[in-house]
């Protein structure tokens, strides 16, 4: 199992170059079922999931081949789907698994997937998903681990007033793909409004669906008959860039970030700010951060996009241990997404934490030790950590880290920090799936 090795210390200076989005790139990989044409997907990332997902597409029935080029082209065609089904053992590390489920019952009326598992983060239920499923006329069970969808009779599921209770961003990705070859219209209230949702719904419509409200909390989408193929470029991933701005900070450098959205940021960079630290734009997709003279305590309370996100809460806290004064930060999306404080704790910074509640005492000289990651964002805290730490850290369990970002100690060594993976990487897997 792979560890990385950092020696901290060193400030971070030079230009790095943001991937496209694993959350926006994974389910835009699901909307290929929706057609026998072929999707081709532009600037993927070379991540763990987005190996899963190809495999999962490619058990399914899908053709998909990807091309070993940065950044990654991926061209995906489901042009007959001989299993409706996504077993457990293509699944069991990644939730967003569950985003086949809505693409299956639209384009063949029924759909066998198994529930998701992934970061131990807390519950993130599909029941939100499997209600608006019920409501557009397929009939759901859940048997021995799966989800069971079919739709009686016609085949096709119908249009129908979908009302999320609370916003899901996997819920409304996966109901916006089932209504688009729904008989009739879907109104879907309490949408998302994440960039994710919003590149899924560019796609969709370049695809041939009838969507309105794209952005906003209510979508409109007038059912079709049938999809074709398109070409697509996926949005940079907001949340690489905000770990990078929170890496040149921490360490006292400078960087540039190159091919990002600065518009996807704003609630990042606005609370960064708030604590010294200088972020400006420097073109089309550039920003510069700058290291902060003395860093400044400030709270923080993570809400649905367009608010602070829960995916930057654990970037954010190792920031703050070396901000002078005390931080309260609240996580509202998780109840489960604090185990990286613990682990931070060990390498000497002072925070508290109880209930949905951490308050982060600074500055604190933090010490390199050895650390264990729980999910994708405490691993890149943890090494965001490690930079700042005197000595040498050891984080293990970096596949957490392989699941959302992309050669991130190859980046991060570039602009001059000592990081290196040792272990084995198991054998070398690609990205090329076929069926």
């Amino acid at each position: 199992m792979d560890r990385f090795l950092i020696e901290g210390g060193r400030c971070l200076e030079g230009t790095v170059g943001i991937s496209g989005a694993k959350n926006a790139a994974l389910p835009a990989m699901a909307a290929a079922l929706l057609t026998s044409e072929p999707v081709h997907l532009k600037n993927i990332p070379r991540v763990r999931d987005i190996l899963t997902m190809g495999k999962l597409l490619a058990h399914i029935g899908a053709h998909v081949q990807a091309l070993d080029l940065p950044p990654t082209d991926m061209t995906i065609q489901a042009e007959r789907i001989s299993d409706a089904e996504a077993p457990y053992e293509l699944v069991r590390t990644m939730r967003a698994s569950i985003l086949t489920l809505g693409p299956l019952v639209a384009r063949l009326g029924r759909a066998r997937v198994s529930l998701p598992g992934g970061c131990a983060i807390g519950a993130r239920p599909v029941d939100l998903h499997l209600k608006a499923l019920e409501k557009m006329g397929a009939e759901i069970g859940t048997a021995h681990g799966y989800v069971e969808a079919q739709v009686p009779k016609t085949g096709r599921l119908r249009g129908a007033t979908i009302i999320f209770e609370k916003i899901t961003v996997t819920g409304t990705e996966n109901i916006l793909m089932a209504a688009v070859l729904a008989e009739g219209e879907s109104l879907i209230e309490n949408a998302a409004r994440e960039p994710e949702v919003t590149d899924l719904a560019e796609l969709l419509v370049s695809m041939g669906a009838q969507i309105e409200g794209i952005g906003s909390a209510t979508l409109r989408v007038r059912g079709v008959e049938r999809l074709r193929g398109t070409e697509h470029a996926v949005i940079p991933d907001r949340v690489e860039a905000g770990t990078f701005l929170v890496a040149g900070a921490i360490t006292g450098g400078e960087l540039l970030l190159e091919r990002c959205a600065p518009e996807h940021l704003s609630a990042v960079i606005s609370k960064l700010a708030e604590t010294g630290v200088e972020i400006r734009s420097e073109g089309a997709g550039q920003l510069r951060v700058r290291a902060a003279k003395k860093l400044v305590a400030a709270d923080v309370v993570t809400e649905e996009y367009p608010g602070f996100a829960t995916d930057m809460q654990a970037q954010f806290m190792a920031l703050v241990t070396q901000a002078e004064g005390t931080s309260a930060i609240t996580e509202t999306i998780f109840e489960n997404r604090y185990l990286h404080a613990s682990e931070m704790v060990r390498m000497g910074a002072n925070i508290t934490v109880g209930g949905r509640q951490a308050i982060v005492r600074g500055p604190t000289q933090l010490e390199g030790t050895g650390v264990i990651a729980s999910d994708l964002r405490a691993s890149a805290s943890l090494v965001l950590a490690g930079l700042v730490a005197s000595g040498g850290t050891v984080i293990e369990r970096v596949y957490h880290l392989d699941r959302g970002y992309e050669r991130i100690e190859e980046k991060l060594t570039a602009v001059g920090a000592r990081i290196k993976r040792v272990g084995d990487r198991g054998g070398g897997e690609s990205l090329g799936a076929g069926a």
